[in-house]
């Protein structure tokens, strides 16, 4: 593969002497791209300090998305534009880097890119966003690219030097040679003369034989530091002067402060203001402690307002209305109301329902602000820090080079922090007390209860099979609240909006007649993307409802998936990996008092290609074991298949969580859960097994952060079917279980096996 040099590369003297590369990725902004003087910009200073120290300064010009910089100790610096919140970024994409340039993986540094749209977008996403499974997809050809460039420059340094040909020359761990003569120069050595070389108009990248760390196992470099305990989080940001606030914010949304005991807050030790904005109330002190006393004794009132009334009884009546009506059409081929109306066949319907979920990140929200007359800072982990800078410019009315945002390692992200309304509020609250650094930190409480949770879901399905039990005509309505009109209204097309559709509108199945719908709905609760987005809802529905046909037409799942699968090579082959080494067939040890049972799921989203085997149990009590997940994955060429094998295993159990107990409920408006003692998380000794078979592949990767999230619910869910006989249709399971009737028996005689 080549690269033209006006689509890509430039090269130039770094500060101190150095190389600098930079990179523009196609399809993000390149203002000035014929200015001379703009292709002149200097490179970003470096902040110094620890592995995510933060860019201070940038001279924005050709606008690349990142730089990389080599100083003349041969160390590699790279700018990241992406953040890490323990989904391995800072170690798959310096493997990038490494692989092309020749250099010893150690070497790459590490520095977080300043807040920039324009210099650091995402080519997948657009703005400077960490999600979506996008980090290594979208970083793939461009970081190689820019890796290359700069060894065939440095190469061009050597061969200069040596008046030899480049093509005789080779690198090994960041050290050139030249084989013939015996000499030989590490990449520091070179890299003045190289600064002063034009880059070659195409580079090479390696083919994929030719890789030595790409697709090979490597340790997180991260885990020395979050091992040490000297990574530093958000929730870590110590300032000079610094105070410490927690907030109360109105239970019911859109609700307003209405009274507040001063004096007794005042009177708390260490407790040294009170900020109030329109509908939240902080308590600020020398620590968290006093803070959080202080806020009890303040005892904050409010007016509920119009949502008082709103209750999980109410948004499922109202969502159940407006499912319904007919939707924006997603996908439409062939006529699907004639093959659902015509004669012949068997006509299948079914109602999914899914619930509120919260983030629950490990680590609460939180924000630290500096503010003075002419410059805001802020502390914060962020996966949009572009969007934090621009939320700190509204709210303080500075220009946004007067907003600087120095990023954290994040604690949990799961798309909570792609939003920034804890930003706002601590600058809100940030402007009271001008010139004194303020952290604002949310209570577990708090963080629940004012998280912005993933949609409720409302979905009506219906399916036509043919004599053999076979689908003919398949029918989505999926009903929720849109969460792309808020975050990037562009994206809707139609009145659809394309995250609450995928998974539905790409159903794999080779069936001749499908219509997806997609019917916005917005309850008076905030919502946003939660980790594995629109498909965790479709695909739970997708796939239950296929194993609902399966059952009824009494052919196994599994044969019953690969018949549809005509189409989907790269499925049928992770469904088949993943039913072999599940044992898919063979019967489960029994347990003792226990129902046994195994389900299928797959996932088809992200630009990767998964199944899922569950093993589950079921007590006469309904409570749910999981006892072992079997995931097959064709995630194109995996970088890291450590990494791949650690998302799918963090995906499973996130996901496997929600599936089984996750749910957010509303009573006079109010969210009724609090904290991890009414809102479960899994325990170690509830974790299931979870084995993971990566499916070699020469494709491009794709993406690993959420597939296994994505597929497991339902997954979970036919293996309780297996066992029990219960179609679950409505999340939770462990909730739903006991009241979901049993599976009505098929109409048709038992059949063979597809």
């Amino acid at each position: 593969m080549s690269t033209t040099r006006r689509d890509f590369l430039k090269v130039g003297a770094a500060a101190g002497g150095g190389l600098l590369v930079s990179f523009f990725i196609p399809g993000c902004s390149r203002k000035d791209e014929g200015n001379s003087a703009a292709r002149q910009e200097k490179p970003p200073e470096a902040a110094v300090g620890a592995a995510t120290s933060n860019v201070t300064g940038t001279d924005a010009g050709l606008h690349p998305n990142a730089f990389i910089r080599i100083d003349r100790a041969g160390i590699v610096t790279l700018i990241m534009p992406k953040v890490e919140m323990g989904q391995g970024t800072f170690t798959s994409i310096p493997m990038l880097i490494a692989e092309e340039l020749g250099c010893d993986l150690s070497k790459v540094k590490l520095e977080q890119a300043p807040a920039n749209n324009e210099l650091y977008g995402d080519p997948l996403l657009g703005g400077q966003v960490t999600g979506g499974s996008t980090s290594v997809r979208g970083a793939w050809k461009p970081l190689r690219t820019a890796g290359a460039a700069a060894r065939a420059v440095l190469f061009q340094a050597a061969a200069k030097q040596w008046n030899v040909g480049a093509d005789s020359l080779t690198v090994n761990n960041g050290v050139i040679s030249h084989g013939a003569s015996n000499r030989s120069l590490h990449y520091g050595e070179l890299v003045e003369a190289a600064s002063k070389l034009d880059v070659p108009k195409e580079v090479q990248l390696k083919d994929r034989t030719q890789f030595r760390l790409i697709g090979k196992n490597h340790y997180r470099m991260d885990s020395a530091i979050k091992t040490d305990g000297t990574a530093q989080f958000g929730i870590d940001v110590r300032l000079p002067n610094m105070l410490v606030a927690t907030v109360a914010t109105s239970p019911v949304t859109n609700g307003k402060l209405t009274g507040t005991q001063d004096d007794k807050a005042m009177a708390v030790p260490g407790v040294r203001k009170i900020l109030k904005i329109e509908n939240a109330v902080a308590v600020a002190g020398d620590h968290m402690w006093a803070a959080k006393q202080g806020l009890a004794a303040l005892a904050p009132q409010w007016n509920d307002g119009a949502n008082g009334g709103m209750s999980s009884a109410t948004i499922a009546r109202d969502m159940a209305a407006a499912s319904s009506k007919a939707g924006a059409v997603a996908r439409n081929d062939g006529d699907v109301n004639k093959a659902l109306t015509s004669g012949g066949g068997r006509r299948i319907d079914a109602v999914y329902e899914l619930p509120f979920l919260a983030h629950a990140t490990m680590e609460p929200m939180n924000c630290t602000v500096l503010l003075t007359n002419d410059l805001c800072e802020l502390h914060v982990g962020t996966q949009v820090p572009a969007l934090a800078q621009g939320a700190a410019a509204k709210a303080t009315g500075l220009p946004l080079e007067k907003v600087k945002v120095y990023n954290q390692y994040i604690g949990g992200g799961f798309g909570r922090r792609l939003e920034v309304d804890n930003v706002t509020q601590a600058v809100l609250f940030a402007k009271q007390m001008v010139g004194q650094p303020l952290k604002v930190v949310w209570t577990r409480e708090e963080d629940i209860q004012h998280d912005m949770y993933r949609p409720y879901y409302y979905d009506r399905l219906s399916a036509k099979v043919d004599d053999k039990g076979m689908p003919v005509a398949w029918f989505h309505r999926v009903t929720g609240s849109s969460i792309m009109s808020r975050f990037a209204p562009a994206a809707m097309k139609d009145g659809v909006d394309p995250d609450g559709v995928e998974g539905a509108k790409d159903v794999p199945y080779a069936i001749p007649n499908v219509r997806v719908e997609y019917v916005r709905h917005e309850p008076p609760v905030a919502t946003a993307f939660w980790r594995g987005v629109g498909p965790t809802h479709n695909i739970f529905v997708v796939e239950s409802f296929i194993d609902e046909l399966a059952h009824n037409a009494k052919i196994d799942p599994v044969a019953y998936r690969r018949a549809l699968l005509t189409k989907s090579p790269r499925l049928l082959t992770v469904l088949n990996t993943a039913a072999e080494k599940a044992g898919w067939g063979k019967p489960l040890a029994a347990v003792a008092g226990r129902k046994m049972g195994r389900g299928v799921s797959l996932q088809f989203a992200f630009g990767s290609y998964m199944a899922q085997v569950a093993e589950v149990s079921v007590g006469a009590d309904n409570e749910v074991r999981v006892h072992r997940v079997v995931c097959a994955v064709d995630c194109g060429q995996a970088v890291n298949p450590d990494g791949v094998v650690a998302q799918i295993e963090g995906g499973v159990i996130f996901g496997a969580t929600a599936a089984l107990w996750g749910e957010i409920t509303f009573d006079k408006g109010r969210v009724q859960q609090s904290n991890f003692s009414d809102y479960r998380m899994m325990r170690m000794n509830e974790a299931p097994a979870v084995e993971v078979y990566i499916v070699n592949s020469t494709e491009d990767p794709g993406g690993i952060g959420e597939p296994g999230t994505a597929c497991v619910f339902a997954a979970i869910a036919n293996a309780v079917f297996a066992a029990t006989g219960k179609r679950v249709r409505r999340l939770p399971i462990a909730k739903a279980l006991a009241a979901a009737p049993a599976a009505a028996p098929a109409a048709t005689p038992a059949r063979a096996k597809v």
